[in-house]
């Protein structure tokens, strides 16, 4: 017989991690095996408890969920770090990728949670579909080659994303603008580290963008981590 899927609740609102704990004990094959309400907490927790799934808040007070899955992903680079917040602001989406987060889910979405968490243990990633909107990295209905869908690949779900656009065709300047603009980095700034003029980087950027059909420099940063 299989373990349970041990899982790590942090959040700020002792309602919120009741709710959560409620709703994944009920599952047949998760158990919450402990909740805390920030971050530093989280950081010893999980050296203590050692869960398949550390399902985290983002904006929590003393030490909010990014910093602390910082510290944890540097000491444990294989923890399954999974964001659950009401926050789906660009800048929150891109650091979670950056840090090597496993997921990025919406509070609102309650009854993806326990199917995102069972593709996380799959190995796949999974965004919420307000994160998934954002891009169109993230096909509805597609899945990536090799991998059947998951229970929760569907119009509403949570879904893994696709495999990112082919690089063919971008320039070796290019691709260093694209790693330039995932670290968070504007126009100005990419201009002083790489040494030409901001009017060329803006020229660059926009036609990156149309050689990969995006739309703006979240979905560049969202192609980049995925591609790594």
């Amino acid at each position: 017989m299989e373990e349970d899927i041990r899982i790590l609740i942090v959040d700020d609102d002792p309602i919120v991690r009741m709710s959560l704990a409620t709703i994944l004990n009920a599952q047949s094959d998760m158990s919450v095996c402990g909740d805390v309400g920030n971050g530093f907490e989280a950081i010893e927790t999980f050296a203590g408890l050692a869960p398949d799934i550390l399902l985290m808040d983002i904006r929590m007070p003393d030490c909010g969920g990014i910093e602390a899955a910082r510290v944890i992903l540097d000491k444990t680079p294989e923890a399954r770090v999974v964001f659950l917040t009401t926050f789906s602001d660009d800048e929150y989406i891109v650091a979670a990728l950056k840090l090597g987060a496993r997921g990025y889910l919406i509070k609102q979405e309650v009854a993806n949670i326990a199917p995102a968490l069972r593709s996380v243990m799959a190995g796949q990633m999974v965004l919420g579909s307000e994160v998934l909107s954002r891009s169109v990295l993230f096909a509805q209905g597609e899945v990536k080659e090799g991998r059947e869908p998951s229970a929760s690949d569907d119009s509403t779900s949570t879904q893994s994303a696709v495999a990112p656009p082919n690089t063919e065709g971008l320039s070796e300047r290019e691709l260093e603008i694209i790693e330039l603009i995932a670290q968070g980095l504007d126009n100005r700034e990419i201009a002083a580290r790489i040494y030409i003029g901001e009017g060329t980087v803006r020229n660059h950027v926009s036609t990156i963008l149309q050689k990969l059909q995006l739309k703006n420099r979240t979905q560049l940063a969202i192609y980049y981590y995925r591609g790594r």
